[in-house]
């Protein structure tokens, strides 16, 4: 076996030290068979994606049970892998003015036809929501090298009480609001809402909005000694928009900012203090930023409550794309879009060993030479689809490394009866026959 596939299985095997013995072993069957692509071959089921290794009969059937009964919580998996990277010192996380960005996301697993699926995500190709399996993830920014990569910090599930996506969300924003550090600022996309952050005071955070969004000045205008005095600030414009066939024109800036990155100038419009459109003067305040680029039709719209730069920012949301990355290398590199797991746990656990699968995969490819994968790849890079090919050839029918702790359990059956004398199980008798035989 070549030496990347060592070092895989050194890093699973340090990964699963405290997960029981013989549990950890068929996790590390599991790992490696998302690892090398075997779902994709399988088409998510589980039974050939493991045959497909290489492994014996039992193996499978061991890391099937491993899956669905494997006492192991998958908090106590990210927390493990947090400490792994961060003890080989590859990994750097990045800094903007003293902030450090903090991506979440919701990703969605779908199926749509498991039965008792109260989840639902949104599909941009069906354009409505359909039935999924939905995971919160959390995830510091940073990089190794060149290449920009996502270390998850936090895993949660929706809870079958929490019938709608926003719930859910402002569960998730409350709990990731309280594990931020002092110099931690949340990174969001569009899809959560600036009042919830606001609502549930999220110290530091930098979120999307639409370009329609709209807000209010934290401050009283003027009383012009005519009618009722003002209760609500002067609203604010931050693009011009269109609204039932008048132009509305938007409101000028409070600043102005101007940086060149790559040979083009990008411009940002401030507008600062600010509540939202239905507070009064007094709610909780944040600024809007506006940020053109040459490189995109529209404009960026964000609203924060951070006391930086405009440029500081734009480079803290831009830092929010490599939590997309991973949910990309779970589904469509591993082959875990598609699953065919239907218990209660397996269903959720699943998803999060992809995730975690996938987030190793493109850490082992950062921090190794690039595989090529043939002859006319001349410029090979460091990427998973790339390593996951060269994985996809390897037989794991024996494999290195397995001394220790991570192995089968080997449990005493010697005292137990075997054969004739052996328990076995019997129907159990209906209630009113064992009635009539009582009396």
């Amino acid at each position: 076996m070549s030496a990347i596939v060592y070092r895989i299985v050194a890093l699973l095997g340090h990964l699963l030290l405290w997960v029981p013995v013989g549990t950890n072993l068929g996790l590390l069957h599991l790992l490696l068979a998302l690892l090398s692509g075997r779902f994709l071959q399988s088409r998510g089921a589980v039974f050939p994606a493991l045959a497909e290794m290489g492994l014996s009969e039992q193996a499978v059937r061991r890391a099937g049970a491993a899956l669905c009964y494997g006492r192991f919580e998958s908090a106590a998996l990210l927390s493990a892998w947090q400490r792994l990277v961060r003890s080989e010192g590859v990994w750097r996380a990045h800094t903007y003015e003293g902030i450090r960005p903090v991506a979440c996301d919701l990703v969605g697993f779908f199926r749509p036809r498991l039965t008792g699926c109260a989840g639902q995500h949104y599909q941009s190709q069906a354009d409505k929501a359909l039935p999924a399996i939905v995971l919160a993830l959390l995830a510091s920014v940073g990089s190794v090298g060149k290449q920009r990569l996502a270390l998850p910090r936090l895993l949660r599930r929706q809870e079958p009480t929490e019938t709608t996506e926003a719930d859910f969300q402002r569960r998730v924003l409350l709990q990731a609001g309280q594990t931020l550090a002092p110099e931690e600022a949340l990174i969001v996309d569009a899809g959560f809402a600036l009042a919830d952050l606001l609502d549930l005071g999220v110290a530091r955070f930098v979120v999307r909005l639409k370009k329609n969004a709209t807000a209010r000045r934290n401050r009283l205008p003027a009383y012009k000694g005519k009618g009722r005095p003002p209760l609500y600030g002067a609203r604010v414009r931050p693009l011009q928009r269109k609204r039932q066939g008048q132009t509305r024109a938007a409101t000028p800036p409070d600043r102005v900012a101007r940086w060149k990155v790559g040979g083009r100038c990008i411009k940002a419009h401030l507008c600062d203090n600010l509540v939202l459109p239905e507070a009064a003067p007094g709610a909780p305040a944040f600024r809007i930023v506006v940020i053109f680029d040459p490189r995109y039709k529209k404009p960026l719209v964000l609203a924060t409550n951070l006391m930086v730069s405009a440029y500081a920012l734009w480079c803290l949301y831009r830092d929010r794309w490599p939590i997309e990355q991973m949910p990309l290398a779970a589904k469509q590199m591993l082959g875990a879009e598609r699953a065919f797991v239907f218990g209660a746990e397996s269903r959720h656990r699943l998803p999060e060993l992809a995730l975690l699968a996938g987030n190793v995969l493109s850490y082992v490819a950062a921090t190794s030479q690039p595989v090529a994968t043939g002859f006319w790849d001349r410029a090979c890079r460091p990427t998973c689809g790339r390593l996951r090919r060269a994985l996809s050839h390897v037989n794991y029918s024996v494999l290195p490394l397995l001394a220790g702790q991570v192995r089968k359990k080997d449990s005493p059956t010697a005292h137990l009866p075997k054969g004739v004398k052996a328990p076995r199980r019997q129907k159990a008798e209906p209630v009113l026959e064992r009635w009539r035989q009582a009396a």
